[in-house]
């Protein structure tokens, strides 16, 4: 590996680590060197995972995360000490027409998603503007923030907002020396979705996909590496998609 990618005496903590691109987030950033803090809900999860990593030598600890609670927040970045990275991934939707969407379901998706994130984003900055130290932040946002589906409209909007806010936090936190960048992946096969890809429906949505296939988790390496580390050192601000062509697809 370059070493401009090497991510070796650097702590990455990452939202949303329990479960699919997250778990695999946690891996990437410690085979690439970085210390990881692994952050979510289940704490049972993040244990299983941490003893994963341990195995390949990488160095992890856990802490338990509600991004939608800032008094959550602020404990798990104390409890999660000095940190180089932060990877924005917790995330969640709900699938139902906006008619029929109760304000409750609403404000879950839109505050994990928007808020959890903006939590998370100013309190690792507070201290590194505090520190006098750099530091990024990688936000997961997805081309549904670009683009639109039916029935997700507080996801669409939620990961609307996250790209918005990726750009105002780049601007205002550049002179801190912090980076502030998102990745927007388009329809990648996690654990939770891979059944769905073998069914007609599911058939016929690679089929508009221009490369005609699925992503995979490690289709998101490079972009995250990239963000997270040296390589990227002159990018902030930077909306990274990563969906295959699914975005410049004709409509």
């Amino acid at each position: 590996m370059s070493k401009r990618f090497d991510l070796s005496g650097k702590v990455a903590l990452v939202t949303g680590a329990s479960s699919g691109l997250g778990s695999h987030f946690a891996h990437c950033l410690g085979e690439a060197g970085a210390s990881v803090v692994l952050a979510a809900r289940r704490a049972d999860r993040l244990q299983s995972l941490q003893a994963e990593l341990s195995a390949k030598s990488v160095t992890a600890k856990s802490v338990e995360l509600d991004v939608q609670s800032a008094e959550s927040v602020a404990a798990a970045l104390e409890a999660a000490g000095p940190l180089d990275i932060v990877v924005n991934n917790a995330g969640i939707s709900i699938v139902k027409p906006a008619l029929e969407m109760p304000e409750k379901d609403w404000d879950a998706v839109v505050d994990t998603n928007l808020r959890g994130a903006w939590l998370v984003a100013q309190g690792a900055a507070r201290r590194w503007a505090a520190d006098k130290r750099p530091g990024s932040i990688v936000n997961i946002a997805s081309i549904l923030g670009l683009r639109t589906i039916g029935q997700v409209a507080p996801y669409n909007a939620s990961k609307a907002g996250l790209i918005h806010l990726t750009r105002a936090l780049a601007m205002e936190w550049a002179r801190y020396r912090i980076r502030v960048n998102a990745i927007c992946p388009g329809y990648i096969e996690t654990e939770m979705n891979s059944a769905f890809w073998k069914t007609p429906g599911g058939q016929k949505l690679i089929e508009r996909i221009p490369q005609r296939r699925i992503g995979q988790p490690e289709h998101l390496d490079g972009a995250l590496l990239l963000l997270a580390s040296e390589a990227g050192s002159f990018m902030t601000g930077s909306v990274v998609t990563v969906d295959g062509g699914h975005i410049v697809s004709s409509l």
